[in-house]
């Protein structure tokens, strides 16, 4: 059976839920290899856990020029992986950084790349939806190997004990791809609550806030969600750019998607389209969110949240 490489994104070593979701796809797929880039401990302490999802074998690259400098030297890593092993496929998670180091392996393999797939079939057959949710494609990579960037949530991640065996990989970058070296890293203020792009659940806000997040704030906390900003709010300078939802912004996909005070632009629906079920609350009955809402409240958003949140908090 051909391998089929996973590039596992992890926070010191702490190995996020969207490599598990990978790995849950993989295994149809080949044999599930994780790539496990940084330090060689904190590879072997996750090889564990990697394995507990299916992961065979775990290759651990540990050279310091991995988290000296930005992400050409991991694109040079894959690259020769593919090149050296010839995997079935590859599958990253659709992250900033893992969209890039698709794109950069794919040219250097000559390679084929899907961005922002939300399955993965047979043969390495990926679906999307593109133009805003407008439309739902499947394609797939006719050239080199397929390199398939998959969004978070688009499946949930299923335990399936693999060896989890642990690979060293001696592979030095080339000095070209140490044009971009990071000077310094600043520890983002923790906010006690989940990834905006792994969440399983978001709470945005939007114009319609005025400003005053709150409520948005509130009902987030109260689920146990991440929160989400539309453009409109994060360009009044409302809330942080970081948690922009939208074409612009970050994409995300979970099973519950609550859109207070947003109008529903094709901007940001781009960025929520796949959640699988969406809360639109606003007081315009006409608004655009609505033809994408499967459940619409309409409604002052300053009225509404708080009531949700009161009967969110009563039933635990």
């Amino acid at each position: 059976m051909s391998e089929v490489l996973v590039l596992v994104d992890h926070v010191g070593g702490e190995v996020r839920k969207s490599t598990l979701e990978l790995l849950t796809i993989a295994k149809p797929l080949g044999e599930p290899v994780a790539v496990f880039i940084g330090d060689a401990a904190a590879g072997e302490a996750a090889a564990g856990r990697l394995g507990e999802y299916g992961a065979e074998k775990v290759l651990v690259a540990s050279d310091p020029a991995y988290s000296e400098y930005l992400v050409a030297p991991h694109a040079e890593l894959l690259a020769n992986l593919i090149e050296t092993r010839q995997p079935a496929g590859v599958l990253v998670p659709a992250t900033a950084d893992g969209r890039e180091i698709a794109a950069r392996a794919a040219v250097r393999t000559n390679s084929g790349v899907i961005t922002d797939a939300n399955a993965v079939a047979d043969g390495f057959v990926a679906t999307q939806s593109v133009f805003a949710g407008s439309y739902t494609v499947t394609g797939r990579v006719i050239k080199g190997t397929p390199i398939v960037a998959v969004k978070p949530n688009s499946v949930a991640p299923e335990a399936n004990a693999g060896a989890g065996t642990v690979e060293t990989v001696d592979f030095a970058p080339s000095d070209a791809a140490k044009t971009a070296k990071i000077v310094s890293v600043e520890e983002k203020p923790a906010s006690g609550r989940p990834q905006l792009t792994e969440a399983p659940i978001v709470v945005s806000g939007g114009r319609g806030t005025n400003g005053d997040f709150g409520p948005v704030e509130e009902l987030a906390d109260a689920l146990g969600a991440a929160v989400g900003a539309s453009r409109a709010a994060v360009d009044a300078g409302w809330y942080p750019h970081a948690n922009q939802v939208g074409q612009t912004g970050k994409t995300v996909s979970p099973q519950l998607y609550v859109a207070a005070g947003i109008s529903g632009a094709i901007q940001h629906r781009a960025g929520m389209q796949t959640s699988k079920n969406i809360v639109a609350i606003n007081k315009d009955d006409e608004a655009p969110i609505f033809e994408l809402a499967d459940f619409g409240v309409v409604g002052d958003l300053f009225q509404v949240l708080p009531q949700a949140t009161e009967a969110v908090k009563a039933r635990k």
